[in-house]
């Protein structure tokens, strides 16, 4: 495994962090993370940079929890067009065991 160091900004303060994956995926990740802090920030009522990134870290769980979600739906979605298509093979193709 290799381990990749990778110097990234985030609200203006500099990190290095140390990863295995690659360093334009850890750009990207914190890129998000500086994007969604900042996005907290825009509310004036929010000043302290602890509680914005606490927010921001809200904001990408809630990103994250509706993605699984919609992935769950999709496999549902995708197991049950599986089934009717099976119906449509002949026996022999449909994947089932013939006794």
């Amino acid at each position: 495994m290799t381990v990749h160091s990778t110097r990234v900004r985030i609200v203006g303060e500099e990190y290095t962090i140390r990863s295995d994956v690659p360093p334009e995926h850890t750009m990207a990740v914190a890129a998000h993370v500086d994007a969604a802090i900042r996005s907290v920030l825009e509310n004036p009522a929010i000043t302290d940079p602890g509680k914005a990134s606490i927010l921001a870290a809200m904001l990408i769980t809630n990103e994250l929890f509706r993605e699984r979600a919609a992935q769950t739906a999709l496999s549902g979605e995708m197991e049950n067009l599986s089934g009717e298509l099976r119906r449509w093979l002949p026996p022999g193709k449909r994947g089932e065991n013939i006794g």
